[in-house]
């Protein structure tokens, strides 16, 4: 196994990784930046850690972010991940947030935003999807997940992740993941993959698209481009981010690409610039109501997380849900200078880069 990259062990011995339980579900996860501004979560795919989000969180908090990377913990179905995911919220006493969720943890994301509306300021979507039938259909042993060894778990999930030849950035970037998946336990990854097949889909939203930014690989992607193309057209006033390159993990092999779209004051510039109407995010834009992802009617999902006495998350207000709070008040962190100090970070990166490649040839005496 490749050695850790020096980034990522100077990240380790500056972050600290947090673990706490809350109603018996252990939550792993990364907290860095001001605790002044609400924060942007990560949330990573079947395959993702905590850690895979660390470049984000050392680049953004230099900016005066505050940014929070979360393992999914052991959740068996969309509801319980909703239920779970707002009592995380509730303990570190955070109630607007924005999310960021890649491939699985797109999906997530936008589950938890359609059970609570009220406390998701902004979306970002990677190689995200709407609907699960497409990965039920391709995965019909789904029943006995929960006691296929570990081993097998794994190299199905692998088997998922497209062999080289890469760019040197992308095969970087597919080696720390795969080096990732060997530190899950078999019910990690069980939980995730039950999380991936059980039938359910995504409703309107009370969110506006002007609000939500879907950012996607123009090369390849685990996700099919048919699942890929659905959150398109069902946010066509969302912003688009298309990377050219960066296969299934660019915020590890285009961080810095990846990083200026994660900013969240840039989501109140593009609608400052005509993305939309930010009144349509208090309207219910079906006659669904507002619970949480619509289930398959053919294969319902038990509604609401295992011993809950009432399942039904009905959204509820918890606060002012003004987005141009934190938006106004990160414009007056970077000023008018905004532009020259991504340029500045920048070349600073890659100026840190540098010499961590050169400290790691001389450790190893090339």
């Amino acid at each position: 196994m490749s050695p850790a990259p020096g980034d990522y062990v100077y990240f380790k011995s500056q972050v600290p990784l947090h673990k706490i339980f809350i109603e018996n579900k252990q939550w792993r996860y990364y907290d860095f930046g001001p605790k002044t501004v609400p924060p942007l979560i990560c949330i990573p795919g079947i395959a993702g850690t905590t850690d895979v989000y660390y470049k984000q969180i050392m680049s953004l908090s230099m900016k005066g972010y505050r940014v929070i990377s979360v393992d999914v913990p052991h959740v068996w179905s969309h509801h319980e991940w909703a239920h779970a995911f707002e009592k995380f919220l509730d303990t570190l006493s955070i109630y607007h947030v924005h999310l960021y969720g890649t491939s699985l943890g797109g999906f997530l994301a936008l589950v938890f935003a359609q059970h609570r509306p009220r406390r998701v300021k902004s979306l970002v979507l990677s190689n995200a999807f709407l609907e699960t039938h497409k990965f039920a259909a391709s995965m019909p042993w789904s029943s006995v997940v929960n006691w296929t060894p570990s081993f097998l778990l794994k190299r199905y999930i692998l088997s998922g992740i497209r062999d080289g030849p890469h760019e040197p950035f992308i095969a970087d970037s597919v080696d720390f993941v795969v080096a990732q998946v060997e530190t899950l336990t078999r019910e990690d990854l069980s939980s995730r993959l039950k999380l991936n097949v059980n039938v359910a889909s995504v409703g309107p939203l009370l969110l506006s698209d002007s609000f939500i930014t879907i950012m996607d690989t123009n090369d390849y992607c685990a996700i099919p481009q048919q699942l890929k193309d659905q959150v398109s057209e069902r946010f066509p006033g969302a912003s688009q981010a298309i990377l050219k390159t960066g296969g299934d993990f660019p915020f590890l092999s285009r961080s810095d690409e990846v990083n200026l779209y994660l900013q969240p004051d840039k989501v109140q510039d593009s609608l400052e610039d005509g993305g939309g109407d930010d009144t349509s995010n208090y309207d219910n834009p079906s006659g669904h109501g507002e619970s949480g992802a619509t289930d398959d009617p053919q294969q319902p999902e038990p509604m609401g997380p295992s011993g809950a006495s009432n399942g039904n998350l009905q959204p509820e207000y918890t606060g002012p849900s003004d987005h141009s709070l934190n938006a106004s008040f990160l414009r007056r962190e970077t000023g008018s200078m905004k532009v020259l100090d991504s340029l500045i970070h920048y070349r600073a990166s890659f100026i840190y880069r540098h010499i961590v490649a050169v400290q790691h040839c001389k450790s190893i005496k090339i």
